[in-house]
């Protein structure tokens, strides 16, 4: 039987495509290269429309922004130190006005300057759906992040609320699911700003690389929830081969945040949250929940099978909190 995508998943594609690549280089957000002794983090995402973007949700210098914010996140979550540049690859149909171009690249322009960085070349091709694709280099800090580092006994953090990209793009499409009435005019304009200019977490990593105890070692796991906060959790578990217990009275929430089983799945697997997800010795959290008010405890770790679990001894399962699917 000849196998689809669809069928197959991403984890598992990225599982199967191990084999051509060094040993644990599918294992982080970020590939790293030392050349002439020198640590470079590289990162690449692709930006798909009908995927990732369309008109009705998102201007094209939204595109620009958040192609160059979703690598940003990828290296601020492997600890990044100084944002070096990026090269822009650009598929288009031949039909495409070049405005939409242009102000791409002003909403690329506009982060870089938000973010750091330049813009150092790329390439550009005819296609039929357009694709924004970026290539981030920065180069690594004190605190390098894998999300292999997880122990039993880490407490699991987070640098901010989930859910709001998600609800942001239920309000531009309109969502029927949502009643509107019973969202404040803050939550649903953040919700819409947090969709289409999303903020990678530099400040938080500053935060968590100042406030370390001094007596501790720099070991911490890391990854980011562009794809869900579950799958972020997952993932520390599969490649630190242990397990998370996540208490459900200390979802992260904003403070406006409905609450309902709906709810709770979109903060769960909205997805583009691009918040770090962490797991800390309990010294190192408790400071970084003291110096950086938006982080929040959601759980342990713990020595056993690499499966997230409520505190009640109940597994949390993909089934009920379906996240985002690049392949469907």
């Amino acid at each position: 039987m000849i196998e689809k995508l669809n069928q197959i998943g991403e984890r598992e594609i990225l599982n199967r495509l191990k084999k051509f690549l060094p040993s644990g280089q599918l294992e982080d957000d970020t590939a790293q290269i030392n050349p002439y002794g020198k640590e470079v983090l590289i990162n690449t995402d692709v930006l798909v429309e009908g995927v990732h973007f369309s008109n009705e949700t998102t201007s094209p210098k939204d595109v620009g922004w958040r192609a160059i914010a979703t690598n940003i996140s990828d290296l601020a979550c492997s600890g990044v130190k100084e944002i070096l540049g990026v090269t822009v690859g650009i598929i288009a149909p031949s039909s495409t006005e070049w405005t939409w171009i242009e102000d791409v690249y002003i909403g690329l322009e506009q982060a870089l300057k938000e973010f750091g960085g330049q813009i150092l070349g790329g390439d550009c091709s005819s296609g039929k759906q357009k694709v924004v694709a970026i290539t981030a280099f920065g180069t690594v800090g004190p605190l390098r992040l894998h999300r292999s580092e997880a122990i039993d006994g880490d407490l699991l953090i987070t640098s901010g609320s989930h859910g709001l990209s998600r609800l942001g793009l239920a309000l531009l499409l309109s969502d029927p699911l949502i009643n509107t009435n019973q969202l404040s005019k803050e939550l649903k304009a953040q919700a819409i700003y947090a969709h289409q200019r999303p903020q990678p977490p530099l400040e938080a990593l500053r935060a968590l690389e100042t406030c370390k105890p001094n007596h501790l070692s720099w070991r911490a796991a890391g990854t980011d929830s562009s794809d869900g906060l579950l799958d972020a959790v997952q993932n520390l578990c599969a490649s630190s081969n242990c397990q998370a217990i996540l208490d459900p009275n200390k979802l992260p929430r904003d403070k406006n945040w409905p609450l309902g089983a709906h709810w709770d799945n979109w903060c769960m697997s909205g997805g583009e949250d691009f918040e770090l997800v962490l797991s800390l010795p309990p010294e190192w959290g408790k400071a970084l929940l003291q110096v950086f008010p938006s982080s929040k405890q959601i759980g342990r770790m713990q020595t056993g099978m690499p499966k997230v679990y409520w505190n009640n001894g109940k597994e949390i399962t993909n089934s009920k909190y379906s996240g985002f699917k690049h392949f469907y």
